[in-house]
């Protein structure tokens, strides 16, 4: 056979080949979610899920698995196969804060591959309407003279490093009470059980509409777009405070950098809808959906700013 038939009998089995070649993807989406439902986690991903369904052919199924911070659920994601099936979504907290709150970890961080930012949010300081207080200068006069405990979705969760930011800040104590997700958390603030929460926006936000839980501030630098009588922490009294978290999408290590952008497409894609941005701002949600580049080093750089937090705090976890 002649070089020149050779190469075109070469390239049309290429192209054959290729054809055939089954294309991502051909079978569900898996997301692990190292989260109980209900929370910002789940609210997030179930709204970019129905757009990436639409666009994908394929369902996007969600499996919580909760414990220890993330953790448990991150192990997982990094001993997944790494065949772009499988998917983590989680909150910047399993590399930002985990690594420096937890002696012992079930994964290595650097095997988390960031895809993408989904979006950020911040956490709202709430008490039962009993507590008796408005503000948060408030609270903080009343944790001076009283033993008050607040309560949070975890050990190490935003909620948790939040508020542990804001008693340092204050030089006040108040006695943790972690759960194993914001939801019973939010139940026990509302029952009276726990008298205070730093929790999710989202999970809060229709109960401090009914006026079951009183608002007291947001985490983040900004307010929320959806309480905006609410202040920050900064603005209710502690300057240069900010406990802004972020939602991420992560692959487990040695996932084709074709498939990392791949689903970066496909879900950056989802979340920059205008019906999915407005419904994420009504639930106290920014989209991002940057690229895995720049998801990278927004992680890298928070993990620095947090690192120093849990040091100036000494807050260690088993």
């Amino acid at each position: 056979m002649k070089p020149l038939i050779l190469f075109s009998a070469l390239a049309a089995l290429a192209i054959s080949a290729a054809a055939q070649a089954p294309s991502w993807p051909d079978k569900p989406l898996r997301f692990i979610v190292p989260f109980t439902p209900g929370g910002p986690t789940d609210i997030v991903l179930r709204t970019a899920a129905e757009k990436m369904q639409a666009n994908l052919k394929q369902p996007v199924v969600l499996e919580n698995k909760p414990g220890a911070g993330g953790n448990v659920g991150a192990g997982e994601i990094v001993r997944a196969n790494p065949d772009g099936y499988t998917w983590g979504f989680a909150t910047d907290t399993l590399l930002t804060v985990n690594p420096h709150v937890y002696s012992k970890l079930s994964f290595r961080p650097q095997d988390l591959v960031p895809v993408t930012i989904a979006s950020e949010f911040s956490q709202t300081l709430v008490c039962n309407q009993t507590v008796g207080v408005k503000t948060l200068a408030e609270l903080i006069e009343k944790a001076k003279h009283e033993k008050l405990s607040y309560a949070s979705g975890g050990a190490g969760v935003p909620g948790h490093l939040a508020m542990e930011l804001l008693l340092d800040d204050a030089k006040v104590s108040m006695q943790h009470v972690p759960y194993k997700g914001p939801a019973p958390a939010m139940q026990d603030v509302i029952g009276g059980q726990v008298p205070c929460g730093f929790l999710a926006g989202p999970t809060v936000l229709p109960h401090i509409r009914s006026g079951r839980l009183v608002a007291l501030a947001v985490s983040g630098t900004r307010r929320s777009p959806v309480l905006p009588e609410v202040p920050t922490v900064a603005e209710a009294g502690f300057p240069g405070y900010d406990a802004g978290f972020m939602l991420v999408v992560y692959a487990p290590p040695g996932t084709p950098a074709t498939l990392v952008s791949a689903m970066n497409k496909a879900i950056t894609d989802a979340l920059r809808q205008p019906d999915v941005v407005e419904k994420l701002k009504q639930t106290d949600q920014t989209v991002v959906a940057d690229t895995p580049a720049e998801a990278a080093a927004v992680i890298e750089a928070t993990s620095r700013k947090w690192g120093e937090v849990v040091r100036k705090i000494g807050l260690k976890l088993e």
